[in-house]
């Protein structure tokens, strides 16, 4: 073989798979997300610097945490088993204009100069109920839309565009906090928003398939204890769990900033720094969907992001911190994309919704109590105990789940039951 085809061979092994962005309604939903997931960050961080602003505090920053965690949790399992019941393609569209109306809101009150902590709090509430819609929705219509055997690569490419959009809305956060102010990163928002409501717009129906089970507590129960008979997939949840609650140093990133670093631009490094590392895994991940020991690939990741954050943690330059940082941002991708694999390939259709509802109550609520525990953490024990006694803790906490049960260390590429593809045509890409 020539040099140069050798050098192919390996670039399509090692960069990332774009086959899934041969199918249209794929190919719709992840420009959509891609483009407003870009915004939602950059709302992440302005909010957070925004309560850093008014109260001086990092325990209220960590309160933002609260605030959304709750509706996160009753709603998005609510919102699974609603996916499950009805067009996923309406459900999102509506849930789409609850996040865009929230963004609308947070707008105003910086217009206003409001400066109430309650009326954040209250904003970052109803955002996250339409995020626990949005979510599980669009996760359960992955598997429809794509052929199985492509999707590790279809969520590797969404995972790699929420990384981008994590690192570019905080970057742009920092430029637009210290040069304008918090109205124009929330109109910011709001208008990349509309790139997530058209691919909303352009999805094909996707009616329930199978037995549809009424929405309500009994069919919440159910998904529940569908994860119960599942090891491997209730592990899955629990190692999150352990990273994000444990790990994530995020609500201190506005105080270390203004403390060590310099301020508002150093804060949008800070936040944009996991992701970094995030995207840059996703770029060289084509050898991930390769993988067939996914349970031991998925404890190795959670253990090198606990050392990586707990490592930056004790770094005393902005450079440093963040090259830390991005790494366990790679390694928490490969993790992410293992776990919502795992979810998708043992999950029938019919439990989908579910299923995508309780990743996203973990996935999105882990980070949520992670960023109170963080803050209560400092106001306890200072920052520094805080960042680095978290990272230790999840790698003891990972590494004792994975030695008491051997099935998720076990677990192969393609173990599990074989839901099927039910969508018509989503083999042939068009």
């Amino acid at each position: 073989m020539s040099e140069v085809g050798s050098r192919s061979s390996l670039l399509r092994r090692v960069a990332v798979d774009v086959r899934p962005l041969r199918h249209d309604a794929f190919r719709r939903l992840w420009i959509g997300q891609s483009v407003s997931v870009v915004g939602f960050q950059l709302t992440g961080v302005a909010v957070a610097v925004e309560m850093f602003d008014i109260t001086a505090s990092s325990l209220w920053v960590g309160l933002i945490g609260l605030a959304a965690l709750v509706p996160l949790v009753v709603f998005g399992l609510y919102g699974g088993a609603v996916s499950d019941a009805v067009d996923r393609r309406k459900l999102l569209i509506a849930s789409s204009y609850l996040t865009w109306a929230s963004t609308g809101g947070l707008l105003l009150q910086a217009l206003l100069d409001v400066e109430s902590p309650g009326v954040l709090l209250a904003l970052v509430a109803v955002q996250s109920v339409g995020f626990a819609f949005t979510s599980p929705t669009r996760g359960a219509v992955v598997p429809r839309i794509v052929p199985r055997d492509l999707v590790p690569s279809a969520n590797t490419l969404v995972s790699t565009a929420l990384g981008v959009g994590a690192v570019a809305g905080p970057l742009v956060a920092g430029v637009v906090l210290a040069r304008s102010g918090y109205a124009l990163a929330y109109g910011i928002d709001a208008a990349l928003f509309t790139a997530g409501l058209y691919a909303a717009h352009r999805l094909p129906p996707i009616p329930p398939l199978g037995e549809v089970t009424r929405p309500g507590l009994r069919s919440v129960v159910a998904g529940l204890a569908f994860i119960s008979r599942h090891p491997v997939v209730l592990m899955s949840f629990a190692v999150d769990i352990a990273a994000m609650v444990l790990a994530l140093p995020r609500a201190l990133f506005p105080e270390v900033a203004e403390e060590r670093f310099g301020g508002p631009g150093a804060a949008g490094w800070l936040f944009a720094s996991i992701a970094i590392g995030s995207v840059a895994g996703g770029l060289l991940s084509g050898w991930i969907g390769r993988v067939r020991r996914q349970g031991l690939a998925l404890v190795g990741a959670v253990v090198v992001w606990g050392l990586a954050v707990a490592a930056a943690g004790l770094a005393g330059d902005l450079w440093l911190v963040v090259l830390l940082l991005a790494v366990g941002g790679a390694a928490d991708l490969v993790s992410a994309v293992y776990r919502q694999t795992i979810l998708q390939n043992y999950a029938p259709d019919e439990m989908r919704g579910r299923m995508q509802g309780v990743f996203i109550v973990v996935v999105a609520g882990g980070p949520r109590l992670g960023d109170l525990r963080a803050g209560a953490g400092a106001a306890a024990f200072g920052v520094t105990a805080s960042w680095v006694g978290g990272g230790i803790a999840c790698v003891v906490i990972v590494l004792a789940l994975a030695a008491a049960v051997p099935a998720l260390r076990g677990y192969r590429a393609g173990d599990g039951p074989d839901p099927d593809n039910l969508v018509e045509g989503a083999a042939e890409p068009r």
